[in-house]
């Protein structure tokens, strides 16, 4: 999952918000603006490419995660645009900016292939391979499923943090740096990191470039916080979220409203909601509870750059059973994150 550095995202358009049954404390469902044509099989992470020419035609990009799924693009209004099939279960993507392939800057979407062990490359927007390399040699634990990607924004580094199905209790995740070889892109690793509970599994990743920070979902424990930059150590930041959740602790989403604060969204999986953290100060503790209509919602991705008049503050991207992505308007989770907040002042 990748923060984009802004500060200033279908085929069904719904109204804004519906009842919710069960959930009445925490008010309305809110109802996406989008949501995207299905998938082959079964949809399970998106991420968010902005457009720098024109923003209101950026596009999404999912995985269909099977034996025999894909890499889809859509746009914003959920439309397919194009996708690559016969990947062999593409489990989780990500997308970072700006390497440096054949001397040209190419933005770039890695995605995991559990079945093959591999990380593969794509270009951006059109979707066309640039290159792979396999993930955790040596291991008998691999299946590689979360990833995230992380620019060192002093040396311009570009790095793929990667988890697996199942591993070990520290050093679950592996940390490669990307580089051009033979007009290709491959990865080394260079870091193993990561503590685990052995409760259930680790799948999500979220990197903060701005603020150096990678967080993971251990599933039934709490998000994990450490270092992006491998130089700093594999010291074990902060654990936070325990206790806030029904079960699985699922889908990491970070929306800066300044370079230092903003929002981190995890998904609820089992509740149905997206439990909202303090991006300068996780460690205070849930802020907000917004129920969405996504039903078992796995992976999410968010930006903040005004997309144009539907999201002009930004979209919000989670998936959704049902082979679809759903795509919620910014501005109708802040208003809840807002009274949210406000209640809580009311209350002291």
């Amino acid at each position: 999952m990748k923060k984009i550095k802004y500060y200033i995202i279908a085929l069904s358009v719904f109204p804004l918000v519906t009842n919710c049954t069960g959930q009445k404390h925490l008010g309305e469902k809110l109802r996406p603006a989008v949501i995207t044509e299905t998938v082959a099989h079964d949809t399970d992470d998106p991420a968010i490419w902005i457009n720098p020419d024109n923003p209101a035609q950026s596009i999404i990009i999912g995985t269909d995660k099977d034996s025999d799924g894909g890499l889809y693009a859509f746009n914003l209004s959920g439309k397919i645009l194009h996708k690559v099939t016969g990947l062999k279960r593409p489990n989780n993507v990500d997308i970072e900016y700006g390497f440096i392939l054949n001397g040209k800057k190419t933005d770039i979407a890695a995605v995991t292939e559990r079945e093959t062990n591999k990380v593969k490359l794509y270009a951006l927007p059109e979707l066309k391979e640039i290159g792979e390399f396999s993930v955790f040699d040596g291991e008998t634990e691999r299946g590689p499923m979360g990833i995230s990607m992380y620019k060192n924004p002093e040396t311009g580094d570009i790095f793929v943090i990667t988890g697996r199905k199942s591993g070990p209790q520290d050093g679950y995740l592996w940390q490669y740096r990307l580089s051009e070889k033979n007009g290709f892109i491959t990865g080394e690793a260079v870091r193993k990191f990561g503590k685990y509970s052995g409760l259930k599994e680790i799948e999500s990743i979220a990197v903060d470039d701005e603020k150096g920070y990678i967080y993971y979902s251990d599933e039934q424990f709490g998000v994990h916080q450490y270092y992006a930059d491998p130089g700093k150590g594999n010291e074990e930041l902060l654990v936070f979220g325990k206790g806030d959740f029904k079960s699985d602790i699922e889908g990491i989403s970070i929306y800066p409203t300044s370079r230092d604060k903003g929002y981190i969204l995890v998904s609820n999986q089992q509740n149905d909601t997206f439990n909202v953290y303090l991006r300068e100060n996780p460690a205070q503790g849930r802020i907000a509870e917004i129920p969405v209509s996504t039903n078992e919602s796995d992976g999410s991705e968010v930006t903040n750059v005004n997309l144009g008049p539907q999201f002009p503050k930004g979209v919000f991207v989670a998936m959704s059973n049902g082979k679809v992505f759903h795509l919620y308007d910014w501005r109708l989770i802040e208003e809840r994150i807002e009274k949210a907040l406000m209640a809580s002042e009311h209350a002291k």
